[in-house]
C-alpha cells in the first residue's frame, strides 16, 4: 500500500498545476548558481560543488536529488596574494573580465519518476563602484522516465502508463539577475520560462506542461569585529497558480572557517544546518524536520554539500567568501 500512495502522489506532483517541479535545497546559500543562473562567476572563483539530498527518510522510493555544478569567471588579468585571509583584504576583485560560465547537471528521482537534466550558463557583470550586477542565461534540458517495472497501481490498464513510449526530452531557458554589495546581496529568476509540453503520447495525454518557478532571494551580512558574521536571508519560491513558499534563514559564521544556521520553510519545515571548511574543501550538512502531517510517516529529510574553490586572490572582493 505505501510503494502504492507513493506512487500515486509523487506522479500527481509532476502533473499538477500547483507543483513544485524543480529540486527542493535546503543549502541553497552556499551554492545559489542552483537557483540563479546570473551568480555564475559572480565571486571570481572557480567552484565545483556536489549536492545530494534524500527526503522524507522512512518511505520507500522517497525523493532523492544528486546535483553537480561549476562555474568560473574569465578574467584576463588576476594578481595572486597568498598566505592572507580573503576577509581581511580591501582589494577589490580584478574589472578586466566581465564574463561568468557554468555549469549543472542533477538527477532528480520521485517514485516511479526518473529525471536528468543538463543546463548551461553564460553571466555578465556590470561594476558599479563598489557593487556589481550581474545577468545570466541557462539553456537546460533533461530527460523524463517513468519506470514503470516498479510502479504499483491498482488498475494494470493505466492509460498514463500504457501511452509512456519511451524517454521525454525536455528543453526550456532560464534568466535571472544578480545585484551584490558588500553587506548585500538581491536577486531574481525564473526557470523553465518556456513552459515545455510533456507529450506521453496520444488519447488525451498531450496537455500537460513545466510550470515556470519564480526564485527571489535576499541576504544581509553583519560583519563583526570578533570574527563572527551573522547573515539572515529570505528565499520566495512559486510558480504559476500554485501557492507561495518562503524560507526565511539565518547563518552565523566564524572566520570563515565554522558556520551554523536555521531556517524556517512556511510550508511547514525547520531546518538546521552547519559546515566547516578545511582548506579549499567546504563540507555541510542540513536537516529538514517537517512540521506538517507527513510527520507520521517520515522522521525529517536530510542533505549533504561539499565544494572546492579554487582562486583565493585579489580578483575578488573580501565579503564574497560567504557565497
Amino acid at each position: 500500500m505505501k510503494k502504492i500512495l507513493t506512487g500515486i502522489f509523487l506522479f500527481t506532483l509532476l502533473t499538477s498545476t500547483d507543483a513544485q517541479q524543480l529540486p527542493l535545497y535546503s543549502q541553497y546559500m552556499m551554492n545559489s548558481f542552483l537557483l540563479n543562473p546570473a551568480v555564475a562567476g559572480n565571486d571570481g572563483l572557480t567552484s565545483f560543488n556536489l549536492t545530494a539530498r534524500e527526503q522524507w527518510l522512512g518511505f520507500e522510493n522517497s525523493p532523492r536529488t544528486v546535483a553537480i555544478s561549476g562555474q568560473t569567471r574569465l578574467l584576463r588579468s588576476s594578481p595572486i596574494s597568498r598566505g592572507r585571509n580573503v576577509r581581511n583584504r580591501p582589494t577589490l576583485m580584478s574589472r578586466s573580465g566581465n564574463v561568468g560560465l557554468g555549469a549543472y547537471i542533477f538527477n532528480d528521482r520521485n517514485g516511479i519518476i526518473d529525471r536528468t537534466g543538463i543546463q548551461g550558463t553564460y553571466s555578465y557583470h556590470i561594476w558599479m563602484d563598489q557593487n556589481q550586477l550581474s545577468f545570466g542565461v541557462s539553456a537546460t534540458a533533461f530527460q523524463l522516465k517513468v519506470d514503470d517495472k516498479n510502479s504499483v497501481v491498482h488498475n494494470t490498464d493505466d492509460p498514463l502508463l500504457n501511452n509512456m513510449k519511451g524517454a521525454l526530452f525536455v528543453p526550456d531557458i532560464n534568466l535571472g539577475i544578480y545585484y551584490s554589495t558588500p553587506e548585500l546581496y538581491l536577486g531574481f529568476s525564473t526557470a523553465q520560462l518556456l513552459q515545455s509540453t510533456l507529450k506521453f503520447g496520444n488519447d488525451g495525454f498531450q496537455d500537460f506542461k513545466m510550470l515556470r518557478h519564480y526564485y527571489l532571494m535576499g541576504g544581509y551580512g553583519f560583519f563583526m569585529d570578533n570574527g563572527f558574521t551573522i547573515e539572515p536571508s529570505i528565499l520566495v519560491q512559486a510558480t504559476i497558480g500554485s501557492n507561495i513558499q518562503v524560507d526565511f534563514n539565518t547563518r552565523v559564521y566564524y572566520k570563515d572557517d565554522y558556520w551554523g544556521g536555521i531556517s524556517y520553510r512556511t510550508s511547514g519545515a525547520m531546518v538546521m544546518m552547519g559546515g566547516v571548511k578545511v582548506d579549499r574543501f567546504y563540507f555541510g550538512y542540513a536537516f529538514d524536520y517537517s512540521m506538517s502531517s507527513i510527520r507520521k510517516h517520515s522522521f525529517g529529510s536530510h542533505e549533504f554539500m561539499t565544494s572546492i574553490k579554487f582562486g583565493d586572490s585579489a580578483r575578488r572582493y573580501r565579503w564574497l567568501n560567504r557565497y
